[in-house]
């Protein structure tokens, strides 16, 4: 059966391999990106492969925005992927960026996961919505911890909204990758230069010297969209979805160590 889509962060990485993916198995798909040029280069792409692919704006923190996708679409499945990554000491790391995150991979998508439930009890219809968290949203990378904290966030709503919306037919999944070469990574490491300063800051430089080295191992993105889109289509797929196993099982891990852990 058919369904209608809405991606969120569509535009690269996860998102835009899934959102063309699930197109070109004939659902209806909403592919949205935060500003036009965004826009421009996805409905370029679309058209060059042959893909019916609905593109359209939606940046998450924009109240406009929100209100406009949630009167226009009615949709079977929400992927809430849209998400920004800064990096740094959290000891030492500009508020006002943290901030930003959270309004970001929290705020907006939490803003956006409300509107759709609140049509899918109004229309008493099934719906899934699905949170693109991250391998940081279960334990804490340093250096990103700023950032894993907005993850860890998302993976309490999401628990939170499965729980709730029991009753309601409405199925709740995350989707929670590892390392993978779509360039969020990298650009999450690119923005700790913006605002670190060797020599104003207490944290040693040295600290990031294995951060080019780690990056060069990163993944081919293919495979988690196709988890992703997996993970959307499964009526029956699991609520914590961490890939690749390889992920899964060192989480596990760390989650067991942290028991024992001392201060």
């Amino acid at each position: 059966m058919k369904k209608t889509i809405l991606i969120t962060g569509a535009a690269s990485g996860f998102g835009k391999i899934a959102a063309f993916d699930l197109a070109g198995k004939g659902h209806k798909v909403i592919a949205t990106a935060q500003v036009y040029p965004q826009m421009s280069d996805l409905i370029r792409e679309a058209k060059e492969k042959g893909v019916d692919l609905i593109v359209d704006k939606l940046d998450v923190t924009n109240e406009r925005d929100l209100a406009y996708i949630h009167s226009k679409y009615d949709i079977d499945i929400l992927i809430s992927n849209a998400g920004i990554m800064e990096g740094g000491p959290i000891a030492e790391q500009p508020i006002e960026l943290i901030r930003s995150m959270f309004e970001v991979n929290v705020f907006g998508g939490l803003a956006l996961a409300q509107g759709f439930i609140k049509k899918f009890v109004e229309q008493k219809k099934p719906g899934k919505i699905v949170f693109t968290t991250s391998m940081g949203g279960l334990w804490t990378v340093p250096y990103v911890a700023a950032y894993c904290s907005s993850k860890h966030a998302m993976e309490a709503i999401a628990e939170g909204l499965k729980t709730e919306l029991a009753d309601f037919n409405i199925k709740i999944a995350t989707c929670n990758p590892g390392m993978f070469g779509t360039g969020f990574n990298d650009r999450g490491a690119d923005s700790i230069f913006r605002w670190y300063n060797p020599e104003v800051n207490f944290t040693s430089s040295h600290v990031f010297d294995g951060v080019s080295e780690a990056l060069s191992a990163q993944l081919d993105p293919q495979a988690m969209a196709e988890c992703i889109v997996d993970v959307a289509l499964d009526d029956n797929s699991n609520f914590r979805n961490v890939f690749p196993k390889e992920t899964e099982d060192f989480v596990k891990k760390l989650q067991a160590e942290a028991w024992t852990a001392k201060s």
